[in-house]
């Protein structure tokens, strides 16, 4: 049946000056954690003008997988508490305020960690709403110049609600090497056009390993070869934001709920070596490019 009162129109989410997401048509490409410390390598950025930290939030709108309580640190810590007007608060590890469906699971016995989430459309469609727009991003009496939304694979509920509602100032697509994973990205990114999101760029994730044992540091394309990856970015002319390498330190920093962009560079340098170093400066030059993109 036809909508009436014609198309829906897009608003901002309230105390959010700048909307980016991050996305893939693929699942296991390793968005959320490039989400993630995408979030605070621009944290770690001052604002062109005031030269103030800039202040940025990260919203998980990963219904079905919430992966953000376990890279932030924040498993089981209970629902979170409401305003008087009964705005949801955003939980705060790290400095960083987030928010994710994996915050408002209840559980009996305390760990919600293997509950899960079994809705039909509409319902995820409400809670999407809720994440977006009953969330309360001010702090101090000021609200985000920017926030980091991690989406959920595929080409769904979740981003056709977003792109339909929201006014978002940018996307980040994430993709490794394979040609099954391109393939998904093409589609994720047609998608993204069809609702006017503007795609800010893309990474290739993995896409090469560093050895940082081995007598020489020859990168090892341990998934294939980027070139297919750089055939697709041109016929679809996207730039490239970055390539990150495959490093063992950025899963167990993820598992842990440590931000890798936080460590500290000498202990990158220690544990992983030039392919730390390497991520390092990768996400950074990302974070560069969006807060560039977005007149941060």
């Amino acid at each position: 049946m036809p909508r009436r009162g014609g198309p829906i129109e897009k608003r901002p989410i309230p105390n959010v000056r700048k909307v980016v997401v991050v996305a893939s048509g693929k699942g296991g490409v390793g968005k959320s954690t490039i989400a993630l410390n995408l979030a605070f390598a621009l944290a770690l950025r001052k604002k062109q003008q005031t030269q103030t930290p800039l202040r940025v939030g990260i919203l998980d709108l990963d219904i079905f997988g919430p992966s953000i309580p376990t890279l932030m640190g924040l498993q089981n810590v209970g629902e979170p508490e409401l305003t008087s007007k009964g705005a949801i608060l955003p939980l705060t590890n790290h400095g960083l305020p987030c928010m994710s469906m994996g915050f408002l699971i209840p559980s009996s016995t305390g760990d919600n960690t293997d509950t899960p989430i079994v809705w039909r459309g509409l319902m995820v469609q409400k809670a999407i709403q809720q994440l977006l727009f009953d969330v309360d991003w001010s702090r101090d009496g000021q609200g985000l110049d920017v926030l980091v939304v991690d989406m959920p694979p595929g080409t769904g509920d979740v981003p056709l609600t977003l792109g339909q509602l929201v006014t978002v100032d940018g996307s980040v697509i994430v993709s490794t090497p394979q040609d099954v994973a391109l393939s998904d990205v093409r589609k994720g990114i047609a998608m993204l056009k069809k609702v006017s999101v503007p795609i800010t760029g893309l990474i290739l994730n993995q896409a090469y390993y560093l050895c940082s044992s081995c007598e020489t540091h020859t990168p090892r394309y341990l998934f294939g070869k980027p070139d297919n990856f750089h055939k697709v970015t041109e016929r679809l002319q996207v730039p490239v934001l970055g390539e990150l390498p495959l490093v063992e330190g950025v899963s167990a920093s993820a598992d842990g709920g440590f931000p890798y962009v936080l460590n500290n560079i000498a202990s990158v340098e220690k544990t992983d070596g030039s392919g730390g170093l390497a991520w390092r400066t990768n996400m950074a030059q990302v974070a560069t490019h969006v807060a560039s993109s977005l007149s941060l």
